[in-house]
C-alpha cells in the first residue's frame, strides 16, 4: 500500500470515527432523556398548566411553559427574519458586497454570534430597567431576536453566495432588474438553504434560557399579552430540576423529551418544505 492509499484509508477511519462519536453523543443524550422522562410524560403534563404543588410533586403540567415557549421563538424568529433579509440582500456583490460597510457588517455579526446569551440578557435587563420596564414576552422577544439575528444572518448570507453567478447573468441578460432578479432568481434558488437558517435559528431561540431569564420572567400562567411575564421550558427544566423530589425531577427530563420533540418535528417539516422547493435548484 503506497503513502496516499494509506493516508486516505487514515481519514477515512477517523471520519469514520467522528461520526460515529457524534452519533453516540446524541443517541446517549435522547436516550438518558426519554428513559427518564417518559415515565411523567403524560397528557396532563401536556395539556395543563401548573397547580398549587406542582413542583412539590402536585398535580399540574407545562403547557405554559411549551406555549410561551412557542410565542418567544417564533416572535424572536419572525423579529430577526425581518432584520436579516436586508441584511443579506446589501451583503449581495451588485449592493454592497466588497464594500468597507459590508466588510464592518460581517464582522458585527460575527462577533454578535460570538458573545454568550446571557450577555444579551444582563443587556436587555438593563435597558429595561432603565425604560422602567418590567420582564414580559416582550422583552424576551427582543433579547431572542440579538441571538437569532446573527445566526440566521450569517447561514444566509452562507446560502446566497453559493448562487451561481451565471443565474444572475442570465437574468440581467433577459432584462430583468436587480431586485427582480434577487426576489425571483437568487430567493427561489436559495429558498431551501434559507429555511434550514431560519429553523437553526429558531432552534437555538426555543432551546435558549439565558437570555429569557432577566428578560421575559416565569410564570404558571399561559401568555396573555406582549407585557407580561411569560414560561419557557429550558427554564421550566431548569427550575424542576433543582428540587430534591425524585417525581419532580423526571417532570424535568419530560420537558426536556417535549422540547426535544418539538425542534425535531420542526426540522423534520422545514425539511419537507425545502424539498418542495428543490426543484427550482440548478443542479
Amino acid at each position: 500500500m503506497d503513502r496516499r492509499r494509506l493516508e486516505e484509508a487514515v481519514f477515512k477511519a477517523l471520519m469514520l470515527l467522528s461520526l460515529g462519536m457524534l452519533a453516540a453523543s446524541l443517541g446517549w443524550v435522547l436516550l438518558t432523556v426519554l428513559v427518564r422522562g417518559l415515565p411523567a410524560l403524560t397528557l396532563e403534563m401536556i395539556t395543563q398548566i401548573p397547580r398549587g404543588g406542582f413542583y412539590l410533586g402536585g398535580e399540574g403540567g407545562v403547557l405554559n411553559a411549551i406555549t410561551g415557549s412557542l410565542c418567544l421563538a417564533l416572535g424572536a424568529t419572525a423579529a430577526a427574519l425581518l432584520l436579516a433579509l436586508p441584511i443579506v440582500f446589501f451583503l449581495q456583490r451588485e449592493y454592497g458586497g466588497g464594500s468597507r460597510l459590508a466588510a464592518l457588517t460581517q464582522l458585527s455579526l460575527d462577533v454578535m454570534w460570538g458573545i454568550p446569551s446571557i450577555v444579551y440578557g444582563a443587556f436587555g435587563f438593563a435597558v429595561m430597567m432603565y425604560l422602567g420596564l418590567r420582564a414580559s414576552l416582550l422583552g424576551g422577544i427582543i433579547a431572542l431576536c440579538l441571538v437569532e439575528l446573527p445566526i440566521m444572518a450569517r447561514a444566509m448570507h452562507e446560502v446566497v453566495k453559493m448562487v451561481p453567478v451565471e443565474l444572475k447573468e442570465s437574468s440581467y441578460a433577459l432584462g430583468a432588474t436587480r431586485l427582480e432578479t434577487a426576489a425571483r432568481v437568487v430567493w427561489r434558488h436559495a429558498l431551501p438553504g434559507l429555511l434550514t437558517a431560519v429553523m437553526l435559528a429558531f432552534g437555538r431561540g426555543i432551546g435558549d434560557a439565558a437570555s429569557v431569564l432577566f428578560t421575559a420572567g416565569y410564570t404558571d400562567n399561559l401568555p396573555s399579552s406582549l407585557n407580561e411575564p411569560v414560561a419557557s421550558l429550558p427554564l421550566a427544566v431548569f427550575f424542576l430540576i433543582g428540587t430534591p423530589f425524585a417525581k419532580v425531577q423526571q417532570r424535568a427530563y419530560a420537558s426536556g423529551a417535549i422540547l426535544l420533540v418539538m425542534v425535531l418535528l420542526l426540522s423534520i417539516g422545514a425539511r419537507m418544505l425545502a424539498r418542495r422547493h428543490q426543484a427550482y435548484v440548478q443542479r
